[in-house]
């Protein structure tokens, strides 16, 4: 007898564990958004997946696909470091510098077509999603000059995201 009830508390206890737990609401009565932290051995993933996704985009309208540039991506980190230290999303360095300016210093020498950056807690595709939602956005990413992309982000430890991606023809 006593070996059936153990095995149903077992088994309660079991089930209990696969129960949807509710999410954290927060003030407004939202469920508070979860932290998406990036992992160094899920980088390459992460890039790839928003490579993949933006591809996938442009194919649907008949685009040609991008490729990474380095130089673009070294920009792109460069400039959502900066974005951190300066605590804002904007388009000018601390030193002033533009994205032209920082493409450039980055040894680009092709056209830029533009930069898009996001300060947030989301995902990469979240925020591409969120991009593709805005029309000034959107027609950065699926311009039919853009033939390269720089990609990448900052993660400060408190989870928050600067994202920035750049284009260039």
């Amino acid at each position: 007898m006593k070996r059936r009830g153990f095995l149903l508390l077992g088994a309660a206890l079991a089930l209990a564990a696969c129960a949807p737990t509710a999410p954290t609401l927060g003030a407004d009565g939202k469920p508070l958004p979860k932290v998406y932290r990036i992992n160094p051995e899920d980088e390459r993933v992460v890039s790839f997946r928003l490579l993949d996704s933006v591809n996938t985009l442009r194919g649907a309208k008949s685009l040609t696909p991008l490729a990474f540039d380095a130089r673009l991506n070294a920009a792109a980190a460069t400039h959502s470091r900066d974005m951190s230290v300066q605590n804002r999303p904007w388009h000018f360095g601390s030193d002033g510098s533009s994205p032209l300016v920082r493409v450039q210093r980055s040894g680009y020498t092709g056209p830029l077509v533009g930069e898009l950056i996001s300060e947030t807690y989301e995902t990469e595709l979240e925020t591409l999603s969120a991009w593709m939602a805005q029309p000034d956005t959107r027609a950065i990413i699926m311009d039919p000059a853009a033939r390269f992309i720089g990609f990448s982000w900052f993660q400060e430890e408190t989870g928050k995201i600067w994202w920035t991606l750049v284009t260039g023809a």
